[in-house]
């Protein structure tokens, strides 16, 4: 992992359940295609086995947590691991505001599922953006 500070963006793990997958498929938009200059995925899977790496991902980073229920396990996992949630987002809600974009499926997300994922990839680059944007300042 580079030195430089990078928002991270930890998804849910939530396997086998079609708002996990909207989960990490915004978490890939953003990490991959929208903001991979300024972000870094962490996988929850890594925080959970105790990865050094990943954990130390979490140090001095603002972290930005995308849960697909309310179980909330990435917000929980980070705050074990000794990070700080500079942002809490859930798929759930989104799904609430958008709910013509039903999401179904599970290795394969539907329509509504992948356009459901993109909504939410784009608020979470807004985050990313006002993050990077106040450490720019504050740095």
């Amino acid at each position: 992992m580079s030195k430089e500070k990078k928002v991270i963006i930890i998804p849910c793990s939530g396997i086998g359940k079609s708002f996990g997958s909207v989960s990490r498929m915004a978490a890939f938009q953003v990490t991959e295609d929208d903001r991979p200059e300024s972000t870094q995925l962490v996988p929850l899977a890594l925080l959970v086995l105790g990865d050094e790496a990943a954990r130390a991902a979490l140090e001095n980073n603002p972290v930005i947590v995308i849960d697909g229920c309310q179980l909330a396990c990435a917000a929980k996992m980070v705050q074990e691991s000794g990070g700080t949630v500079a942002k809490e987002m859930a798929v759930l809600d989104f799904y609430r505001q958008n709910r013509e974009l039903r999401p179904q499926g599970i290795s394969q997300l539907n329509e509504g599922g992948q356009k459901l994922a993109v909504v939410l990839a784009e608020a979470v680059d807004q985050v990313v953006d006002d993050l990077t944007t106040r450490e720019v300042e504050n740095g």
